[in-house]
């Protein structure tokens, strides 16, 4: 099993496909990669040697961003935006969409389940 990037990438996948487990890596820079160190995309993991995965880490290394970095990166920029108290900061931190989706009917993803409001009740039930 090769390991790239702090990920095991799975066993007897095609190359293309396999490289777009790690976080940052999709379909169009798998095929680079795989261009960059002369491997075939149809080749799969398990045919690998470690001259190919280090071949794989160092185009990795020199040339993408990737997984930790990447997150890190992610995360320093919403809370740059949060300590700005920008639009989207303020919508990050109130857990809601951040472009523009509406929120009256749709955003349970981000809001998260809806919670029933107790002791509602109408005008006319009190009289």
């Amino acid at each position: 099993m090769a390991r790239i990037a702090g990920v095991d990438l799975p066993r007897n996948k095609r190359m293309e496909v396999a490289l777009t487990y790690i976080l940052g890596i999709g379909r169009p820079s798998a095929r680079k990669i795989c261009e960059a160190t002369n491997i075939s995309f149809d080749r799969k993991t398990d045919e690998l040697t470690e001259s190919d995965i280090q071949k794989l880490r160092e185009v990795l290394e020199k040339d993408y961003k990737v997984e930790g970095d990447l997150r890190r990166d992610t995360s320093l920029a919403i809370k740059r935006l949060v300590d700005l108290n920008a639009y989207r900061g303020v919508r990050h931190r109130k857990s809601l969409p951040v472009r523009g989706q509406r929120t009256h009917s749709n955003a349970r993803t981000r809001k998260g389940p809806a919670v029933a409001i107790a002791g509602k009740k109408s005008v006319k039930a009190m009289k």
